[in-house]
């Protein structure tokens, strides 16, 4: 894979796989975002519903998983508001 550093897969994790829906082995799935950095923004890009009680449920998204995510992630981590 080209820029390695932009992706990282931890197959020992005791976590792993996080997602029940990822399960083949050839799939590209990065855990270097393993907790999303994108949690706090309203706009992150990703496939997130939010609960009665108002919390933001992220269980069944893979933005940050995806390798390809990588520049766009911290693109909007650097023009993040906080």
């Amino acid at each position: 894979m080209r820029n390695n550093y932009k992706y990282f897969r931890h197959r020992k994790c005791e976590y792993y796989p996080c997602h029940s829906d990822i399960t083949k082995k050839d799939v590209p799935f990065n855990c270097l975002f393993c907790f999303c950095p994108l949690y706090n923004l309203n706009d992150c890009g990703g496939n997130f519903q939010m609960l009665p009680n108002g919390i933001k449920d992220c269980s069944r998204c893979l933005y940050p998983h995806n390798p390809d995510h990588y520049d766009e992630i911290c693109r909007r981590l650097a023009n993040a508001k906080g």
